[in-house]
Formats: C-alpha cells, structure tokens, sequence
C-alpha cells in the first residue's frame, strides 16, 4: 500500500495546487514510529510484568499494543528500506526488492487488521462487563479469550496475504472497506448503548438525590470519552478507508486522483492513531 501511494505521490504530484498532496518528510514517520513503539512496549510490559493485570480485558488491551507496535515497526522497517535503497547504500535485484515489498506491506496490513479487530473485541468485552457484570467470568473465560485471541491473529495473517496478493481486484477493497465500516458501526453501536444506559443510571440517582450536579458531571465525563473513543477512530482510520472506496469508485476522476496524493498523510494518522490507542485504552487507567 505505501509503495502504491508513493507511486500516486509521483504521477499526481505533476498536477498544480492542491493536487501536489503534502510532502511529508520521513524524519516525522520514524518520530511518530518510535513514539508508539515505546508507548506500546511499555503497556505490554506492564500488563505482562503485573499479576493483577492478567485478565482477558487487559489481554485484549496487550493484543491493542501488541497490533500497534506491529503498525510502528512494519511502517518504519519500510521507510528504513526505501531510505537505504535511494541513498545507495542498500543495493538488491529488482525480484527481491519487490519480494521484500510484498512481505512488509502484509505486515503492515496484517497489524492493520489486527488492530482493527482488536478494538472491536475490547468495545465488545467492555458491553459484557457492564450489561451482563454477574455473569462477565462466566462468559468471558480465559480459555474464550485465548481463542478469540489466536482466531483474531490468525484472521488477520491470511486475510492480509490474501489483500496484498490480490490488492489490485476490487472485489478484495470491497471486503476491506466493509470490514471497516462493520467495526464502525459495532463500535458505535456497542458504546452509545453502554452511554444510554450509564446516563439512564444517573439520571434515577439523581432524581433522588440534590444536588445532581455531580452526577451531571460524571454524565458528561462518560460523553466526551465516548466522543473521543469513536472521534479517534473516525479520524484516524476514515480517510484510509475514503482513499479505498475512491480506489475503486473514481480511479481516473480528477478529484480522486488529487485525493490519491495525500495518501502518506492517511498512513501519518494510522500511525498517530498507534500513539493515541495507548493513552485511551490503557494510560488512562491507574
């Protein structure tokens, strides 16, 4: 995917104005890239090093780290290998050049994947946790976890060697658009009910206790973590998926192609978004 957007980056760019995209220097990709692989290392080390964090909730927040490392690490193993091959210092035949491009963009798609998943099955864990609390470890058993763990990993290895083997059929872009938007409206779903009923609790509180105020307040908390939770991943991983859809909607219209330019930008928010995962879903808990 990053080799085709580079690709777009160079045809477009010939175009004036906007249609030039943004020239995204590779000094901000291995910043952000290394940010998030710090972040992400350190909650997985504390989740493995803490005993009392040895819970499937917790499993699936290291699952989160562990996919968003993986974002990181494929996307800045890229850059590294395009940096070595312009400058000379890396030199290989065009079969292995192309066979090393294939293996990091299923890496990359992989962990897209697999991150993905990961925060539909952590909104999925969290509805369980609060509609059906007395029965959660019932439910939720370690050995369930470890399944939907090691079927999310597993899912997410072939499906990304399918995608990046047949990436050019729009038969495939399709089945990736409408995973997304699967995951979207599961997310939005899930969480505006857990809000509903969160905010249908504190309305019978305080119906019955003055003054309500703080009630209010906590009303409001859980509404501006429910607007940053679905805003996140809206804005991070929306304009990716809008490239796709125009990829096989308007591939020669003007306006799509223009759009095409900016494609390093999207991959600057999917990386944003392996920083931003971590103070959400994990950093923000004692």
């Amino acid at each position: 995917y990053a080799s085709e957007g580079n690709h777009s980056n160079a045809t477009v760019g010939a175009g004036g104005g906007w249609c030039q995209g943004l020239d995204i220097p590779h000094e901000l990709f291995l910043a952000l890239g290394l940010v998030s692989l710090v972040e992400n290392l350190l909650v997985v080390a504390a989740i493995l090093k803490n005993r009392n964090l040895h819970s499937p909730t917790y499993y699936f927040i290291c699952c989160l780290a562990v996919s968003d490392m993986l974002v990181s690490i494929s996307n800045l193993a890229e850059m590294l290998f395009m940096l070595l091959l312009e400058h000379g210092l890396l030199v290989m035949r065009p079969s292995i050049v192309r066979h090393m491009d294939s293996v990091i963009d299923t890496l990359i798609c992989s962990s897209v994947v697999s991150s993905l998943s990961f925060l539909g099955v952590i909104a999925v864990d969290r509805y369980i946790t609060i509609f059906y609390a007395l029965r959660y470890h019932s439910i939720m058993t370690l050995q369930r976890a470890v399944v939907t763990m090691a079927s999310v990993w597993l899912a997410s290895t072939v499906s990304s060697a399918v995608l990046i083997a047949y990436y050019r059929s729009n038969t495939v872009l399709l089945c990736l658009i409408g995973f997304f938007l699967f995951m979207l409206v599961l997310m939005l779903v899930l969480y505006i009910h857990m809000f509903t009923l969160a905010r249908h609790h504190l309305h019978s509180i305080s119906s019955q206790q003055k003054p309500p105020t703080a009630h209010r307040g906590g009303s409001l908390k859980g509404a501006v973590t429910l607007t940053i939770l679905l805003g996140v991943f809206f804005i991070c991983w929306g304009p990716f998926f809008f490239h796709l859809i125009l990829i096989v909607t308007c591939p020669t219209n003007p306006f799509c192609t223009c759009f095409f330019s900016y494609f390093n930008l999207f991959l600057i928010l999917i990386i944003c978004n392996s920083v931003i995962d971590p103070l959400i879903y994990a950093f923000r808990s004692q």
